[in-house]
């Protein structure tokens, strides 16, 4: 009896793994995964602290665009403090399209200027400023049949307009 069961023990091979059940499942959570996958995009904006004002005596103060946040208007301004134009709250919220439009204007009339300052009230909300920002920024045109992202005043410093 022992010859036999020397035998038995020694003809018994390794059996191999069966790993189709494991690859099957791979096969379905490799791609679901990949769909399911959050990947976020993350903008930075790089932005100055207004100048302080103190210019030279002898040099005559350049233009500075202030675009000015208040709780129902927009106010574009010089540095000088002259008012260029005063843009109110409609009923759907600030009126971004003509923002646009008035600083296009003077953007055609101070073509090399690319600085510009923000002012906002204490409470004015995240979407509202960046809303501004992006308004200030660029305007979409449409050149040789494309959109493209046009530059306004790239250069944006952001302040409090208390």
């Amino acid at each position: 009896m022992s010859r036999t069961h020397r035998r038995k023990f020694r003809s018994k091979e390794t059996p191999e793994l069966n790993i189709t059940a494991f690859m099957n499942l791979m096969v379905v959570l490799v791609p679901f995964l990949l769909i399911t996958a959050v990947f976020s995009h993350l903008t930075i904006l790089e932005l100055n602290l207004p100048s302080s004002g103190a210019a030279s005596k002898n040099k005559k103060p350049s233009f500075e665009l202030q675009v000015i946040i208040r709780k129902n208007v927009i106010d574009l301004a010089d540095n000088r403090g002259g008012l260029i134009k005063r843009i109110k709250k409609t009923k759907k919220g600030y009126n971004y399209p003509l923002l646009t439009k008035t600083l296009k204007q003077i953007k055609s009339r101070f073509p090399d200027k690319t600085n510009a300052t923000i002012l906002s009230s204490p409470n004015t909300n995240y979407e509202t400023l960046v809303a501004v920002m992006d308004a200030v920024r660029m305007y979409h045109a449409v050149e040789d049949g494309e959109i493209i992202n046009a530059e306004l005043f790239p250069n944006i410093s952001i302040g409090d307009a208390s």
